[in-house]
């Protein structure tokens, strides 16, 4: 096992919940969730972010900067065989080197080698050097340390300084020390196994319990990391991967560390909660809010129906403007229908009928648009007046603001204009289904036809009478005048007789089909009534757009909390 895997199952679940920690930040922002320090590390112990915090101690030259050389297959420690670390050196992780004295017995070693990230390595001057602070220093660092390893040159596993410093150390630290006979290449391997089993002795002795020992060299491992290709049987002759999987191990099951990710995913699973809460509230306040919105509508419908009851008043009205017109357009015709009028149709072509109904429907038309116009008032006022006790109770209700955003003047005024010109062509058609021109132009061609046989007789006994007169024929111009002048008198009569019956038939007519006119123009009305108020609601696009908005966004953040939750039930199952 090289240094990159060394806890590579912890890293992972360190960074899934890292990545979950951040997604769930993420969350909350977008949610406008307040976490109220949710996400925060313990405040007590090790944080998950912390690097994990290796001290090597030993005698002078026992072999301490190779070994951790060796472990992590980089040059990081000066080695010589003279005492080459006279302080105390912490190594970390900086981008670029740098050496930062601490204090005269301490220094800060930065440098940009990537296992530093997650490892900070404590290289001691040994533990028995003479120099002033430096036994303090080591010991100020063990109970922070996640690995203490104590190392013995394979010539000398016996150096008092270091098992005295062994054996001081309380019993809750056992877990995290671990003996190393270093320098092995420089032994057969049959005294090795001698050594291992004193310095087992040793270790019953002065801590009550046989710690994990194991023997390596450090100089040869590095050699067969750094080779081109990893020389894998000189990696295993040098006795590192045993203690490399025993450093995993103390990595990955760490109680201390796995403590802390179990906090950390507490905390997460705690913000994750507190999210969940949120976006059900919003859930819940969205659905009021529609309902709040579909209650609007309900009272836009209930102000509809109002005014709708107002019809039969509408169309009574309508029904005397009908009448009103009728006597009117009635007189008209009766204007129309005089003896000079007629007779002059009679070689011009008559018209009558179709000029009759176009000055009706025209009349008819503005003076129902009249009616309708001032309907048209109505609603608008009644609009205006909800509309503008609207924004109030929008904003208390929705959050957000009404009026700034609707051009409600422009659109009621549109409406309205919409509204008289439907019912304008509404009665329109009203009044040419009805077919009153029919009957009409029908009663009109016989009155023409009687009339041009009347004038073409006194037409023709008048010219008789002229001729005559030409050829000197006594009494015959005067008879032929009298017969034309009866005649005359018999037309003139007859125009009279069908002007009153055609102007009495139309006017009737007129009146008969007042009520099928008011009733044909009720659907219509209620038709364009409902248009208007479907354009008066339409007003309340921004505040649909505004919930739909906020529909769409729930959505997503639904399934991002799905992911992240069941990402941390996984993280549980690892831990």
């Amino acid at each position: 096992m090289s240094q990159a895997n060394f806890g590579e199952r912890y890293f992972a679940s360190r960074e899934r919940i890292s990545q979950v920690a951040k997604g769930i930040s993420d969350l909350a922002s977008d949610t406008g969730t307040e976490l109220d320090g949710s996400l925060c590390s313990s405040a007590v112990g090790k944080k998950p972010e912390e690097p994990f915090l290796f001290i090597v101690c030993g005698e002078v030259n026992s072999g301490k900067s190779s070994l951790l050389n060796g472990l992590f297959g980089h040059e990081l420690c000066e080695v010589s065989v003279l005492p080459e670390t006279n302080r105390v050196i912490r190594y970390r992780y900086g981008s670029t080197p740098l050496d930062v004295d601490i204090s005269p017995s301490l220094q800060e070693r930065f440098r940009p080698a990537e296992f530093l990230r997650n490892f900070q390595l404590i290289d001691t001057p040994g533990t028995n050097s003479m120099t002033t602070g430096h036994q303090e220093i080591t010991l100020s660092f063990l109970p922070a340390a996640d690995l203490i390893l104590f190392v013995f040159p394979v010539n000398n596993p016996w150096g008092a300084a270091t098992w005295n410093l062994i054996s001081s150390l309380p019993p809750d630290c056992h877990h995290r020390v671990a003996l190393i006979i270093q320098q092995t290449d420089q032994r057969e391997s049959a005294d090795i196994k001698v050594i291992a089993e004193h310095v087992s002795d040793l270790s019953m002795k002065k801590t009550g319990v046989i710690l994990p020992i194991f023997a390596v060299s450090g100089k040869n491992a590095l050699a067969a990391k750094r080779a081109g290709a990893m020389d894998l049987r000189a990696y295993e002759n040098s006795g590192l991967p045993a203690l490399e999987e025993f450093i995993n191990h103390q990595i990955c099951d760490s109680p201390e560390r796995r403590a802390a990710l179990q906090i950390s995913r507490n905390h997460a699973a705690a913000a994750l909660r507190n999210i969940e809460d949120h976006i059900d509230e919003q859930t819940r306040a969205l659905g009021q809010q529609h309902h709040f919105l579909t209650s609007l509508e309900d009272e836009i419908e209930a102000m509809r129906e109002r005014l709708l009851s107002r019809l039969p008043s509408h169309l009574a009205g309508v029904a005397e403007v009908f009448e009103k017109e009728a006597v009117w357009v009635t007189r008209s015709l009766r204007k129309s229908l005089g003896i000079f009028r007629s007779v002059f149709r009679i070689f011009v072509g008559d018209r009558t009928g179709s000029l009759i109904e176009t000055l009706f429907i025209d009349r008819l038309r503005g003076a129902v648009e009249a009616v309708a116009e001032s309907d048209g008032a109505d609603i608008v006022t009644a609009c205006r007046s909800h509309w503008s006790e609207l924004d109030a109770r929008i904003t208390k209700a929705i959050g957000a603001g009404l009026c700034e955003h609707e051009p409600i003047d422009e659109t009621l005024s549109q409406a309205r204009r919409r509204f008289v010109q439907r019912i304008g062509r509404a009665a329109q058609e009203g009044i040419n289904n009805l077919h009153l021109r029919k009957e009409l132009d029908a009663d009109l061609r016989r009155r023409n036809l009687a009339l041009k046989s009347f004038t073409a007789s006194t037409l023709i006994f008048i010219i008789a009478g002229a001729c005559c007169g030409i050829f000197g024929i006594n009494l015959l111009p005067w008879l032929f005048c009298g017969v034309a002048g009866l005649f005359a008198m018999g037309g003139s009569f007859i125009a009279i007789i069908t002007r009153s019956r055609i102007t009495r038939h139309f006017h009737a007519a007129l009146l008969d089909t007042c009520g099928t006119f008011a009733e044909t123009l009720r659907s219509d009305y209620e038709d364009a009534l409902l248009i208007f108020f479907q354009d008066y609601t339409a007003c309340l696009n921004s505040i649909r757009k505004h919930l739909a908005g906020r529909h769409l966004a729930i959505e997503p953040n639904l399934s991002r909390w799905h992911s992240l939750f069941l990402t941390l039930k996984s993280i549980e199952q690892d831990l």
